[in-house]
């Protein structure tokens, strides 16, 4: 894999919104350093990391001067930049499909169930571990069960068609943060089908949580 810009990605090895950005860059195939940022012990928070992403998430990824950050829009940037092969299909109604499958997870899903917000409802609302997961299983099925809808109607292999689209780089890591919640997920047989198929693709098994070199 070569690139043009050398590309680091700081991001952390469980974090389902850098490992989305793993399996695009790695589907485009664009070749990167990894620089860890452990969430557990708060170094997205050093205002090291902060001069990169003032948000204080991961992942961000440098592009020669570039710093770009959020990695839905980082996954946006790539498919302009390296639009071979493509992350999107070509037709414009088919294009609004994918992006509002993988929408489903980074809007409406992911953001829920995320570290800061689970510390926040344990902290700040005092719900224990039992309420906890009921607030992360809610969120889950509830993205999952239009997913599986929206599946069934278009996909193939994958999410959308025959081709790994953003959808799949969306949906992979939020059905590997499903189970690692214990969520349960046989009432979605069309979506986890989809991602058996994209799991076994060597863009995808490359960018898994347990390779990264930050892996516990």
């Amino acid at each position: 894999m070569s690139n043009e810009t050398a590309f680091v990605l700081h991001g952390y090895w469980r974090s389902g919104t850098s490992y989305r950005t793993r399996i695009a860059l790695n589907i485009k195939g664009q070749s990167y350093q990894t620089v860890p940022v452990n969430l557990l012990a708060g170094e997205q928070r050093d205002e090291a990391y902060r001069t990169l992403n003032p948000q204080g998430l991961v992942p961000a990824l440098v592009a020669g001067d570039v710093v770009l950050t959020q990695s839905s829009a980082i996954i946006e940037w790539l498919e302009e930049r390296y639009p071979a092969p493509p992350l999107l299909p070509a037709d414009p109604h088919a294009r609004a499909i994918v992006r509002a499958m993988a929408m489903t997870v980074a809007c409406d899903i992911h953001p829920l169930n995320n570290l800061r917000v689970l510390k926040a409802i344990k902290k700040d609302l005092g719900a224990d571990d039992t309420q906890k997961d009921a607030w992360i299983a809610r969120w889950i099925d509830d993205g999952f069960t239009a997913l599986e809808t929206m599946i069934a109607r278009h996909g193939g292999t994958y999410a959308f068609g025959d081709s790994l689209t953003m959808a799949d780089c969306h949906i992979v890591p939020q059905v590997y943060s499903a189970a690692r919640f214990g969520v349960p997920l046989d009432a979605f047989p069309t979506l986890m089908h989809i991602v058996e198929n994209a799991r076994a693709h060597p863009a995808v098994t490359a960018a898994h949580p347990d390779r990264q070199p930050d892996a516990v």
